[in-house]
This record gives C-alpha cells, sequence and structure tokens, in this order.
C-alpha cells in the first residue's frame, strides 16, 4: 500500500514537473501567432478528422441539418518539443488553448456553430513528447445542404461539410485528411427520413482576391427513405382513386349517390395534395410528388366527368319516351301503379315506334359504364409502371 502510494506519488510529481517545463517553453521563445514551420519558410500540415456523434434530419424547407461532431486536427510543433517530456501530456486548460498556436479553421457552409461548455469546456489536447500535438474539441453545427427536390420523395441527396482555413494562405496552413478513415460515423447512428450510402473526403481550394487558402470537403450520400411517404402519401391517393371508381357499378340514374361520391373524392385528393405540398418550399421546378398528385387528382376528376356524360346521353332518351307515354297512354295506366319501364305505358302502335335504334343514347351510357370499369384501372397502371420506373431509377 505504502509503494502504492509512493508510486502515484511520483507519477503526479513527474506530470507536474512536465507542466513546469511545458510553462518555460511557452513562456521563453514561443509565438502562438507564428506557425511551427514559419521560421522554414515552409507551410504547416494539420491532418483532420471528423467523428460524428449525431446527425440530424434534413429539412427540406430550410435546406440544412444539424450534427453534433468532434473536430479533431494534428500537426507537429517542434517548439514545444523537450528531452525532459518523456509522456504526452493530456489537458484541457482554455488558457493553454489560448497559449499555443492553433490551425485558424471555420465551416464554409455551416449557418450556426455551437461550442459545448457542458459541463466543462469540451476541448482537449495531448502534447506528445515529439512536439506533436492532438487538438479536439466538440462543436453542434448547422449546416447547409442545397437539395434538387425534383424526384423528392424518391430522390437522392449529397450534403457536404466543409472545413476551410480561415487566414493563413496556402504558404502558411495546408489541410488534409486523416490517412485512414477520416470521417467516422458514431456507432449506431441513424437519420429518420435518410440512409447514408456513402462518404468521400476529398480537398478543395477556396480562391479570394487575397491568396488560396486550403479547404476540405466531406461529401455525404444520401438516399431518401420512402417508407413513410408510401404509407401517409401515395397509398391513401391510390385508395382515394380506386374508391371513386365505385360509381361505375352505380346505376346510370343514380344521380345523388354518384355526384356525392365523385364530389367527395376529389375534394379528399385535393386536401392530401394541400397537406403534402404545405411541409414543402415552394420550388419553381416540378416535383415527383406533385406529377402523382395531380395524375390522381385528374383520374378522379375524369370519373365525374364520365358520370357527368353518362347521366347526359341517359336523360337525353328517357324525359322524352317518358312525356310520349304519359301523354298517349290511358287513363288507368296513368291513375295505377308506375310502369317501371317506359315502353309498356305506351299504346302498341307508339311501342312499335320505339325501335331499338331509338334507344342508342340509353346503350351507349350504360356501355361507357362497362368500358370505364376496365379502362381507368388499366390506364392507371400503366401510369403507375412508367413513374415508378422512371423516378427510382
Amino acid at each position: 500500500m505504502v509503494a502504492l502510494f509512493v508510486l502515484q506519488r511520483t507519477a503526479f510529481g513527474a506530470k507536474v514537473d512536465h507542466l513546469q517545463i511545458l510553462d518555460s517553453l511557452l513562456k521563453k521563445d514561443y509565438d502562438r501567432r507564428a506557425t511551427p514551420t514559419n521560421h522554414l519558410n515552409n507551410a504547416t500540415t494539420v491532418y483532420c478528422e471528423l467523428y460524428i456523434r449525431s446527425f440530424g434530419s434534413i429539412s427540406p424547407v430550410t435546406m440544412d441539418y444539424e450534427v453534433d461532431l468532434y473536430l479533431r486536427q494534428k500537426w507537429q510543433d517542434e517548439r514545444l518539443k523537450h528531452a525532459d517530456i518523456t509522456e504526452s501530456l493530456d489537458l484541457n486548460d482554455p488558457n493553454l488553448v489560448k497559449a499555443i498556436w492553433k490551425p485558424e479553421v471555420y465551416f464554409p457552409n455551416a449557418k450556426h456553430a455551437e461550442f459545448q461548455f457542458v459541463t466543462v469546456p469540451n476541448v482537449l489536447i495531448r502534447i506528445n513528447p515529439d512536439g506533436e500535438i492532438f487538438y479536439m474539441l466538440r462543436l453542434k453545427l448547422t449546416f447547409s445542404c442545397m437539395m434538387d427536390l425534383s424526384k423528392f420523395p424518391l430522390d437522392n441527396q449529397i450534403c457536404t461539410m466543409e472545413v476551410a482555413s480561415f487566414s493563413k494562405t496556402l504558404e502558411e496552413l495546408r489541410l488534409e485528411w486523416k490517412t485512414m478513415n477520416p470521417v467516422i460515423m458514431g456507432k449506431g447512428l441513424r437519420m429518420p427520413q435518410f440512409e447514408i450510402k456513402d462518404i468521400l473526403a476529398s480537398d478543395c481550394q477556396e480562391t479570394f482576391q487575397i491568396g488560396n487558402y486550403s479547404c476540405l470537403v466531406a461529401e455525404f450520400y444520401l438516399s431518401r427513405s420512402v417508407g413513410f411517404h408510401l404509407v401517409q402519401s401515395y397509398l391513401p391517393t391510390i385508395l382515394i382513386v380506386v374508391i371513386s371508381w365505385v360509381s361505375f357499378w352505380m346505376d346510370v340514374d343514380s344521380v345523388p349517390g354518384r355526384t356525392t361520391l365523385g364530389v367527395t373524392t376529389l375534394l379528399a385528393v385535393s386536401s392530401q395534395s394541400s397537406g403534402i405540398q404545405s411541409g414543402l418550399p415552394q420550388v419553381s421546378y416540378v416535383k415527383a410528388i406533385d406529377v402523382w398528385m395531380g395524375t390522381c387528382t385528374a383520374f378522379v376528376f375524369c370519373a365525374l366527368l364520365e358520370f357527368t356524360f353518362v347521366n347526359y346521353m341517359w336523360r337525353k332518351v328517357t324525359p322524352e319516351m317518358t312525356r310520349r307515354a304519359i301523354v298517349t297512354a290511358p287513363l288507368g295506366t296513368i291513375n295505377g301503379d308506375a310502369a317501371p319501364n317506359p315502353l309498356d305505358a305506351m299504346p302498341p302502335s307508339l311501342a312499335k315506334k320505339c325501335t331499338p335504334g331509338n334507344l342508342t343514347n340509353s346503350a351507349m351510357a350504360r356501355r361507357i359504364d362497362e368500358y370505364s370499369r376496365l379502362l381507368f384501372p388499366l390506364t392507371f397502371a400503366v401510369f403507375n409502371l412508367f413513374y415508378w420506373s422512371y423516378y427510382l431509377k
């Protein structure tokens, strides 16, 4: 027990000595404004790594997403190398962070950024005996992601994270990705609306009038999960369109029922379309969901128009036949129970004149209903074939 206590005191004392040596190095000839390789007239290379703890859902309205990440940077600073420092020093002192040189990087496509302070400032500096510095800090950022919604909600998106030098040009600072796994996703990380298909880390360069600056970009290839939209958008509208076809099996003279069914389904699909559009930005191009909702609305509207035409064809014959039957029918027939067929109420001489050729419009009305029972579903199936094959490719 005594030996363990002595060993702990020895280790603590050695660490205190290392910190004192580090303080002396910082106070002696260390200039935190100069890069570590400034005296060599070379650019300092900083290796970067992103560890993403959470990846928020991408909003199509604001076209951005939130990320909670660790920014890890590593570089060589020979000015902090000392023969008496024999072990790595892990420090999270904000004053030390201010005392040493750090790469002045920023995120060009970030809308908003917050440094995490709970419960202590989330920053770590590790100084190795050979002068290598490992610098890590935790940030919460909101990145911009300009999306192309022409295939929404069957779309794929590419969102980026950019890290660039703010004040040092390429002659002073060069950013590079870590060789192995430069962008790491947290274990079990999932997005509610997207699936991350691939992550590509590459270099870039920002050119301004005052100079060229090094930058890094991480591209996230995202595929939208269509399950939610199948349940909330596509399936309800399919059912509404199918319900509108029920009117083809109703009697031609069932005006109240067929009218109510047609108007109700038309209002239902319009309400569904308005609910979907309320959660999307007002873009100037046509989206896949617009094509779907517009076509479903057209099918419901055409079903209503079909009934209007059929009912017109039916009424074009029946009122004239009924009027002539009432005028020429015997008195007992009129005062008695109404005959189901106007031909039964006609005198034989008039009934002979109502040949099948005179009933052409009535037969045509019934035939149109029969054809519509097959034509509408077949046309809707063909539309689905072309729609899904085009937008899912």
